[in-house]
């Protein structure tokens, strides 16, 4: 079974910081975890899903959403097989659900389409007070 298992969504203030976790499962898509570009999505109430930030397959690269830039960082841990979004700083407006998901590249073509991702996370809320 495939999964992508997001974690650590909660209820913060503006200003603190909260890091969400995804983790990989599945024998065959986790094994193959490390092929691919990860990225970061929200949704908030009303709103289309938008591009949070991506990182390339070793880690090496990565690439934000100009809402989050400075506040934001992902990054990534093959061996195991998690990727994670560090949100600094949040404000009322990071209120939405996070997803994560897998692209179909191991670089960050079309990185901000949703069609360039194949699997999907159920999402966690981040709901952040002001």
């Amino acid at each position: 079974q495939v999964q992508l298992v997001e974690s650590g969504g909660g209820l913060v203030q503006a200003g603190d910081s909260l890091r969400l976790s995804c983790a990989a499962s599945g024998r065959t898509f986790s094994s193959y975890f490390s092929n691919y570009f990860m990225g970061w999505f929200r949704q908030g109430p009303g709103k289309e899903r938008e591009f949070v930030a991506g990182i390339n397959w070793t880690g090496e690269l990565t690439y934000y959403g100009d809402s989050v830039k400075g506040r934001f960082t992902v990054s990534r841990d093959n061996a195991k097989k998690t990727v994670y979004l560090q949100m600094n700083n949040v404000k009322p407006e990071d209120t939405a659900v996070y997803y994560c998901a897998r692209s179909r590249h191991s670089q960050a073509q079309a990185m901000g389409a949703l069609t360039t991702y194949d699997y999907w996370g159920q999402g966690t809320q981040v709901t952040v007070s002001s």
